[in-house]
Order: C-alpha cells, then structure tokens, then sequence
C-alpha cells in the first residue's frame, strides 16, 4: 500500500492526524503517477491546500507538463485567487496537448465572474478545436443551460445523447434535456424524456419539471401525482405548492388548493406572490376576512406591490369599508405610487362619504383610463349629472353610448342634453 493510499483510507476514517503524516511520507516516497492520482483525489475529495501542494511538487520536477497548471488553476478559483489562475492558464500555449483544459477552465473562471461572453468565446474555441470530445461539448451545453438559453443547450444535450453519452461527471443528461425542453416551453418533447427517467433517478428539480410539464399539456391529475411524490420527499421544496395549487384548481379542488398554499405559506413565509395567490383562492371560496389577512400579510412583507394593495382596495370597496379604502390608498397617491384603479376606487369611496371635491377630483382623474370602461362610465355619469358637470357629463354619455347604444335611460338622457343644446 503507498502512503497515498494509507492517506486516503485515513482520511476516509476520519484519522486526521494519521492522514497528515501519511501525506508528508506520501510527497517523500510516492512514484509521480501516484503523486498525480493523489492531487486529482484530494481535489475531490476538497482538500485544496494538499492537493496545491502535490501538484506544485510535480510541477517542479515537469515544469513543462500542463495539465499541472490547470489543475493548480482548478483550485486557484476555488480559492477565490482569479490572478494566479490566469498566470497559470496563460503558461499554457495553443500547441499543448492541455491547450483544450485550459480553454475549459478559464471559461469556469468567467462564469464565476459572470463574464458570460467571454466564457462562451473560451468555450467555442475549446470546441473549435476538439468538437468530437464528449468533456467539450458538455461544457458547452452546462454554460447554455446555466445562462437559460435551453434551445442552444438542447442540441448540445441531444448530440451527446445520440453519439451514446447518458451521463458525464454525474449528471444525467437525459433528464438535462429533459429539464432543458421544459424551461423553453417544448412541453411534449420534454415529457418524452422525463418520463424516461426512473422514478428513484428523478432529482427533485427533474420531479418539478415532470409536474410542471403534465400541468402546461392540462393534465393536472398526472402534475399532482408528481408534485404531491415531491412533496412527500421534500417537504421544504417551496415552489412545488403553487403550481400544486394550481393543478387542484383546475380540477374543482379549491379546498384543498387552499391548504396547500397555505402549507406553502409556511415554507416560504416571506414570499409576497404566494400570500396573493392564496388571498385571491380565499376570495373565490367566499372567505373574505381571510382573503384580507393574507393581503396584509403579504404587505408587510413588500408594501410597495400595488397588486397586493389593488386587491385589498378592491374588497373594501366591494365591501363598502370606503374609509379604510381611503385610508390605505392615500398613503399611495402621497407618493406617487398609484394605478389608475386607485383613481376609480378612491372616486367611489369619496362618493358615498360625501366628500365632493375628492369624489370630483378623483372621477377625473380615472376618466382618461376608463373612458371606455362601461362599468366606470355609468357611475361616472351619475356623478358628473348631479354634480352639474353638464359638459362631462355629455362627453361620458356619447362614450357610453358608443359600446352600449340599446341602453334606453342613457339614450334618453343624452338626448335630453341634445334638445337643450349641448
């Protein structure tokens, strides 16, 4: 047994110590090959430093071998020391036969650095050169599917999987493709290859996408079958429980569409989208006051989502709280922070608390957004008539009357206006 084997079988048994001084024996007495699986199995294993140091032992005695230099550039960005890994890869000519690794690598380097298009530059030459290595052409697919550009990483997946390729460092490509297909919207495509996918094999994300895929092609038992197996393997995966949600909606399951967001809710408890979700469920099962706790809830949470507080001012309108509406959308208008329907919202509160200027200001407000808006314009005018608005009042009525020319008390109120000459 070599020392770097004694190593490492310490290591395996947590005998640190022991693993030290087998380390120090191994750099002394080790052959270089065994040297060389040594730095390559620490570096795996996550021991940086020694794996540095073994291969920095070798690259003394090879000061020429280059797959030493990236190796040793491997583990300067691990490290965070993006200088040294260049010196590293820039020793490395066009004419290596490491030339290819070293492409590979420094194209890691700049996605670490979010420099996408200089990485995709490092990775095309790398497969300019060896296009018919599988390493290659895998990396490339890995960059496009990390930067969501599915269609370009899907022929790269594809070509693999035909030349015979299932698996490359662990990761399943027929469920990449699969993953792929269903992020960029190709839902029959993408169901052919999950589906592929033994039901132990499936990942939890690979799972999401098998449900999510069924749940676009409408077929939402399928979907709840997938998510519900994901729920019951990982109960803290939070995006499962809206599109859950969703598929028990679809089939009349409102209740238990409920619970679900509302076992969501407690996963992922700061999550504002999930709290109107659920208000909005609780509001179509006719639960109100729940309705408005989940929409101040998610609020408190981000006081600036103007569909959250649209909602809210909705149902207190549509349940005649106009003060509290006024209350909650003054704060908005102050600063500046408004959607048209707070003009209109405002507008009939106002209304019915007698508050006439506001009412005026805030139905003229609405008019240039709603002045097509049937539901807005009748109500409009009604206003606009006692109020003694007389030429906004005509303007109003020949809009009405434009999309519902049958309504006989409107007709005859503008014609009335007409015989007086206006």
């Amino acid at each position: 047994m070599s020392y770097s084997e004694k190593m490492l079988a310490a290591l395996s048994n947590g005998q640190l110590e022991t693993a030290k001084k087998h380390f120090a024996w191994a750099l002394r007495k080790d052959d270089d090959d065994t040297l060389f699986s040594l730095a390559e199995e620490l570096y795996g294993l996550g021991f940086l430093k020694q794996s540095a140091r073994t291969y920095q032992k070798l690259l003394k005695k090879y000061p020429n071998e280059d797959d030493l230099k990236t190796g040793l550039a491997d583990i300067a960005i691990d490290e965070g020391d993006t200088d040294l890994a260049l010196d590293y890869l820039h020793q490395v000519k066009p004419d290596s036969p490491a030339y290819v690794q070293a492409l590979l690598v420094e194209a890691d380097l700049y996605q670490t650095q979010e420099l996408f298009e200089v990485s995709e530059q490092k990775l095309l030459e790398a497969y300019r050169i060896d296009s018919d290595e599988p390493i290659v052409e895998f990396a490339l697919a890995e960059f496009y599917f990390l930067i969501r550009n599915y269609n370009k990483a899907i022929n790269f997946y594809l070509d693999l999987i035909k030349k015979g390729q299932l698996e490359i460092s662990k990761v399943n490509l027929v469920e990449r493709i699969g993953v792929s297909y269903a992020e960029a919207g190709r839902f029959e495509q993408a169901v052919g290859y999950l589906e592929q996918i033994k039901p132990a094999k499936l990942t939890p994300d690979s799972q999401f996408e098998l449900g999510f895929t069924y749940l676009q092609l409408d077929e939402p038992r399928k979907a709840i079958d997938v998510f519900k197996k994901l729920q019951e393997q990982d109960s803290q995966y939070a995006s499962v429980y809206p599109y859950l949600a969703e598929a028990q909606e679809k089939l009349h399951q409102l209740d238990h569409a409920l619970l679900t967001l509302q076992e969501g809710l407690a996963v992922d408890q700061y999550n504002e989208q999930l709290y109107l979700r659920t208000a909005r469920l609780a509001l179509k099962l006719d639960a109100q006051d729940l309705a408005e706790k989940y929409l101040r809830e998610g609020l408190s949470i981000d006081p600036d989502n103007l569909t959250t507080v649209l909602e809210l001012s909705n149902l207190l309108v549509q349940q005649e709280r106009y003060q509290d509406n006024v209350n909650l959308l003054d704060q908005y208008l102050q600063s500046n922070e408004f959607d048209p329907q707070f003009y209109w919202n405002l507008a009939v509160s106002d209304d019915h608390l007698d508050h006439f200027k506001e009412a005026r200001d805030n139905y003229l407000a609405a008019y240039p957004f709603f002045e097509h808006n049937v539901d807005f314009l009748k109500p409009a005018i009604y206003f606009f008539r006692e109020a003694g608005m007389l030429t906004e009042t005509v303007a109003a009525l020949r809009n009405y009357l434009a999309i519902e020319p049958d309504d006989g008390e409107m007709v005859a109120m503008l014609e009335d206006y007409e015989d007086q000459g206006y």
